[in-house]
């Protein structure tokens, strides 16, 4: 009698049930933003050559940063915005893929066929962070509402001059 109860139980248990215990855990606004902080942190942690030969020292830094940038909710909120957006990101990035596999021949056309696909992931990545980091609050204000248009500014501007510098580089290289 006992094993039909639980059966009856586990049955009715789906998997929407299960993510909403995760959630509740903390695990998707806590854990999962600390494991990924940790393992990005450790892994240019060990790139380092101050931490090249001790890997301890390198599990300590990415622990204390993983653990102190979850002390705000922060970067729990900022997950919690930038992945669904990112999912769905992909999704068109996807789509505009077999949509231009059906239609470009990728062979004869494969260098303006990255560039466009380099510009269109550039143009979601763009839009993602925006939408993002407005609807982040930094310090009691919308900070990037205030701040967003100097930001943008500064990135386009980096953005020319590294081009100009590439394509210098590449000029001295054919002479």
């Amino acid at each position: 009698m006992l094993e039909k109860i639980v059966m009856l139980q586990w049955s009715n248990f789906g998997a929407q049930d299960w993510l909403n215990q995760l959630e509740g855990m903390g695990f998707f606004s806590y854990v999962l933003p600390f494991l990924l902080i940790f393992a990005l942190v450790y892994a240019i942690a060990t790139k380092l050559d101050i931490f090249e030969k001790n890997k301890g020292a390198a599990v300590l830094v990415a622990f204390a940063i993983g653990l102190l940038s979850l002390q705000l909710n922060w970067v729990s909120a900022f997950f919690q915005d930038v992945f669904p957006k990112f999912g769905v990101g992909l999704s068109l990035l996807l789509i505009a893929l077999i949509l231009a596999g059906a239609f470009i021949n990728t062979t004869t056309n494969k260098k303006a066929y990255s560039w466009i696909f380099f510009g269109l992931g550039a143009l979601i990545f763009i839009i993602i962070g925006i939408s993002s980091l407005s609807s982040i609050q930094f310090i009691g204000s919308n900070w990037f509402q205030q701040y967003g248009a100097l930001v943008i500014m500064v990135v386009i501007i980096a953005g020319a001059i590294v081009g100009v510098i590439v394509a210098s580089k590449g000029d001295e290289t054919k002479s």
